[in-house]
């Protein structure tokens, strides 16, 4: 049963926000859904947004300004939280990057974290079946993208899922984990320290042992990202497309950083680029 939280009209068509109890997670979950004009007509495409650290559902409804393609192409967001949140785990609230806000897009299998972080599965599987059983979308026509964690997220789970996922972008993604502290820390809480289990969850790992058959894979990175070095590392990615022979689009903008105006600058190339696959 969902619960609306918040909606207005934008650009002829919805942006909402809703809740839900999660039975996967154990615990209320929110996510917004922007639904174009179009989408009283005919089922339409399905693009889901993954957030990157401390962000919750709203930062990119705000901040991206992504309605106004989305509308004109008859695109449907889809933008989830990034993790649980209020369960009273140990720790969920002692960093930024651990716990709330940071859930990674994996499913924890360590205590306390095992029982709800299961981000993973919520974003491929209870999510999409609540998305596709309210909404009138095309399941066929599916797309992930998300930035920094979230960019992960998206390239992870589009890379073990192709038959769901048929496009995917990122903005300055976190390209290894496994080679990024902000990913050793959260894999070492959330996995262990057996890091062969950890490959599963990291883009360059996937790419080399599954490849990738879709069309191109679309990556935007700022120049100025602070992040760009120590955490994100870009060229790691470049290097197993490469060998796998996958083909990427990696776009290095001058000048840019880590923020939502980066994501604000580019969100309507990633639009029109899914738009066009799907």
């Amino acid at each position: 049963m969902l619960t609306i939280h918040s909606q207005y009209k934008c650009f002829n068509g919805m942006q909402i926000t809703y809740s839900h109890h999660s039975a996967l997670i154990g615990s209320e979950m929110r996510f917004g859904v922007f639904i174009p004009p179009q989408l009283k007509n005919k089922p339409m495409p399905v693009l889901y947004w993954l957030s990157g650290l401390t962000c919750t559902e709203e930062n990119f409804m705000i901040k991206a300004g992504a309605q106004r393609v989305a509308a004109e192409l008859g695109l449907m967001l889809v933008i989830p939280d990034t993790s649980p949140r209020g369960l009273g785990l140990e720790g969920e609230k002692q960093s930024y990057d651990l716990g709330e806000g940071a859930g990674f897009y994996v499913d924890a299998t360590q205590t306390p974290w095992s029982k709800n972080y299961k981000m993973y599965s919520y974003i491929t599987q209870e999510l999409p079946q609540i998305i596709h059983s309210q909404f009138h979308v095309d399941e066929a026509r599916v797309g992930i993208l998300g930035h920094s964690m979230g960019g992960h997220g998206a390239l992870t789970i589009a890379l073990k899922n192709p038959h769901i996922y048929k496009t995917v972008s990122a903005f300055s993604p976190i390209c290894s984990a496994i080679h990024s502290p902000w990913g050793e820390k959260a894999f070492s809480a959330y996995l262990g320290h057996d890091k062969t289990t950890w490959e599963a969850y990291d883009a360059c790992e996937l790419i080399s042992t599954r490849g990738w058959q879709g069309p191109p894979i679309l990556v935007d990175q700022g120049t100025e990202d602070a992040f760009l070095e120590e955490q994100l590392k870009p060229s790691l990615l470049e290097q197993a497309c490469q060998r796998a022979r996958v083909e990427l689009q990696l776009r290095l903008q001058t000048g840019y950083d880590h923020s939502y105006y980066f994501i604000a600058t580019f969100i309507e190339d990633h639009l029109r680029y899914h738009s066009t696959y799907l």
